[in-house]
């Protein structure tokens, strides 16, 4: 099969277009041959490598992926060939599916509790197993889940991981409410676009901080109520009161992390700072008197549940949430559509056609 893949950490000229063995469904697995897969941060991290992280090289990025089930696990039983997970659940040979990344070993304390994202020998696909920027993938039966056959699998691949991890972070870690007003630190991250929908599908105000009036325009097409050009207002954090009558948000959406201290300050008491990653950098200083004074909570989350997973991805089906697209490359340019993702050059999702 054709894959994209590297043997050593680096710059996107470590990454090969070339050919590698196709895997087998194993018991409990589905062979998947992908149409779609798409990016996320996460990929240009993993290639360049941080201290600790050990990877059985060469290895294959990508988190997010579509397509067709077309072989399924133990070959052994009969019953096993044409579907799995019989019931509302069944899955058979031929259904269209896009993958669940966050992988939970089943048999821990948190697993047994439903919350597989916080498994205590998480996996994350794409990150420490290989990943969908391949032709074929065998994945866990339990990760997939089917699309309506009509359903484009490029839509699907763009929203899996992004969509599921704001809907856990807003919805379930930050309880987010109708009349709410939220705040979400950049405008054209995956993230962050769908942070923007799941807010006004909830029913609550946004305000989005963005560079250029290109990206707030976007932003502001796809539900953004208030428009904070950061650009212009170095203490954007004042804008935002002054945007909020005085009374600061309810929640603020900062995946940055050095941007911690004017989230803090956006914030009315009470309020609850979400995030999921630290895109500006893992390490920074906090003024701790802002969090005890106002009574503020930092609320993390990675990923989400099986469960979450199937309940958002309902709604992406149902069109009820839609998957803001950027831009599309072939599999083998996966590098130069790294680099557009890594220069900040995307509003929504870059995905990868696999043909």
């Amino acid at each position: 099969m054709k894959v994209v893949l590297f043997r050593q950490h680096g710059g996107p000229e470590v990454l090969e277009y070339t050919d590698f063995p196709t895997p087998e469904a194993k018991t409990g697995e589905g062979l998947i041959r992908l149409y779609a897969a798409a990016l996320n941060r996460m990929d240009v991290m993993v290639r360049n490598g941080w201290p600790g992280l050990k990877l059985e090289m060469p290895h294959i990025n990508g988190a997010d992926g579509a397509g067709e089930i077309i072989a399924l696990g133990n070959p052994n039983d009969e019953s096993s060939r044409s579907s799995l997970l019989r019931g509302p659940n069944e899955l058979r040979m031929g259904d269209h599916v896009v993958i669940n990344a966050n992988f939970g070993c089943g048999k821990c304390e948190f697993c047994r509790a439903g919350k597989d994202n916080m498994c205590r020998a998480w996996h994350l696909l794409g990150e420490t197993v290989r990943g969908t920027h391949a032709e074929y993938i065998s994945i866990p039966i339990q990760q997939l889940y089917r699309l309506p056959t009509e359903f484009d699998y490029h839509q699907a691949a763009a929203a899996a991981l992004v969509y599921q991890t704001a809907w856990h972070s807003l919805v379930k870690r930050g309880e987010l409410q109708r009349g709410e007003t939220v705040l979400i630190v950049g405008a054209g991250g995956g993230v962050n676009t769908a942070s923007v929908q799941i807010a006004k599908h909830i029913g609550a105000r946004v305000i989005v901080l963005g560079s250029g009036k290109k990206k707030l325009a976007k932003a502001e097409s796809i539900g953004a109520d208030v428009l904070i050009d950061r650009s212009q207002e170095e203490e954007w954090s004042k804008a935002v009161f002054l945007a909020t009558d005085k009374r600061g948000v309810d929640v603020v959406v900062d995946n940055v992390g050095t941007t911690f201290m004017q989230s803090l300050r956006a914030l009315r008491k009470g309020g609850r700072l979400l995030t999921v990653g630290n895109s500006g950098g893992p390490k920074f200083e906090i003024d701790n008197r802002y969090m005890f004074a106002k009574h503020l909570s930092i609320i993390g989350s990675t990923m989400s549940t099986l469960d979450d997973f199937k309940e958002v991805m309902g709604l992406i089906v149902a069109g009820k949430l839609r998957p803001v697209m950027d831009k599309t490359y072939p599999l083998k340019e996966a590098g130069p559509a790294q680099e557009r993702l890594w220069q900040n050059g995307n509003f929504g999702k870059i995905t990868l056609d696999i043909h």
